[in-house]
């Protein structure tokens, strides 16, 4: 009885050696393991430097996997020598259902701060690599059981559905718009069609347009469908339900648009007849063909400029790389040149030169040029 205490001491003692043996402590964490196909999961991953006696960088990724898809809604990096923390934020969709596993990428790069400045010296042609000795870590993988939907499930998500129909009367074969969305958190709920091609009328249809919304732990979707019908008569457009299960409450419902009726009113067929002889029978007038090419000419360009307008709208709502934040947010060389060793050395090696050249060399560089020629690089 008399040894125990040594021994709980030299234990002690053993374990704090350990765990001051390594350079940095990591936590990967994920809101729930037990989850529904295509649920949203929030991932966490947490880097912090706890030797301050060594410079710092890491290498993260997460492993490539068709059995889940990851979008990045967060960034934070603070690659302060010595100090080094990395903090990222992730929403992971299971894609298939039983086991799967998240695994990861992570490589430690130590360094000091006399081959950082090492690597710095000299001219634009006498740069030097920034020597590091590259550790990869083993971590383990995140184990995931991925639960069945129900039958029949179209969505995945907590979403809400609404509709527009300027009107329902029309002359015949006059189209008429239908806008309907889509906007909730879940699953992105993009479906391939909302309404069948019916018998009784004509359906004209485009790509939806897909807003990607990113919060501070979840992504929100507005998906919008935008539609047209025609028809020569009075019709009825069928009831829409969609199946929707929502993995938080674990319950399913339904998203619904009632049938909708359509008057329209026929074309008089005595109207469309031209009770003059014009023009003269063995004369030809061609004027129509310039106005049928000047219809042509207003109808692509009417084309083209919804198309860039979705597209403007497309692009804006992407979220940003937060790499970009990361750039803008660097006040001098010092600062944006760290951020560039710590992100990818090869890819922004020009600009490194330039800021190495303005912080070490007797040259003068423009800041907000190399500053503006990394932004445009990112994107």
């Amino acid at each position: 009885m008399k040894h125990i205490p040594g021994r709980v001491v030299l234990l002690f003692l053993f374990a704090f050696m350990l765990l001051h043996g390594e350079n940095f402590v990591y936590d990967f964490h994920i809101s729930k393991q037990n989850a529904y196909e295509k649920e949203p999961l929030l991932l966490s991953i947490d880097l912090n430097q706890t030797n301050e006696d060594v410079v710092l960088f890491f290498h993260f990724g997460i492993e490539k996997n068709d059995a889940f898809l990851v979008e990045q809604i967060d960034s934070t990096q603070d690659n302060t020598l010595h100090h080094a923390r990395i903090h990222y934020r992730y929403i992971l969709y299971p894609l298939r259902t039983g086991d799967i596993n998240v695994s990861f990428d992570l490589v430690e790069r130590v360094t000091d701060e006399e081959k950082v400045a090492y690597s710095f010296s000299g001219d634009r042609d006498d740069f030097k690599k920034l020597e590091t000795k590259d550790r990869k870590v083993d971590v383990s993988p995140i184990p995931l059981h991925v639960n069945a939907l129900p039958k029949s499930t179209q969505l995945v998500g907590d979403f809400k559905l609404s509709y527009e129909i300027k009107k329902h009367q029309a002359q015949s074969y006059e189209p008429i718009a239908i806008k309907i969305i889509l906007e909730g958190e879940g699953y992105p709920p993009v479906l391939e069609r909302l309404y069948p091609d019916g018998d009784n009328f004509t359906l004209f249809t485009q790509k939806p347009l897909v807003q990607k919304i990113p919060m501070k732990d979840h992504l929100k979707y507005r998906v919008t469908y935008i539609m047209a019908l025609s028809h020569d008569k009075s019709f009825d457009l069928p009831p829409l339900q969609l199946h929707a299960f929502d993995p938080v409450s674990k319950k399913a419902y339904a998203l619904t648009i009632p049938k909708q009726h359509f008057e329209i009113t026929p074309a008089d067929v005595k109207e469309l007849l031209d009770k003059t002889d014009n023009p003269k029978p063995l004369h030809f007038d061609f004027s129509w063909l310039g106005s049928l090419l000047g219809y042509i000419v207003v109808f692509f360009a009417g084309y083209m400029t919804a198309i860039s307008l979705k597209w403007k709208r497309k692009v804006t709502a992407e979220k940003i790389d937060p790499l970009i934040e990361k750039a803008e947010a660097c006040k001098d060389e010092k600062a944006l040149m760290q951020l560039l060793m710590a992100v990818d050395s090869k890819r922004f090696e020009k600009a490194i030169n330039a800021l190495e050249k303005s912080l070490y060399g007797k040259g003068k560089t423009n800041f907000k040029q190399i500053k503006q020629e990394v932004l445009e690089k990112i994107i």
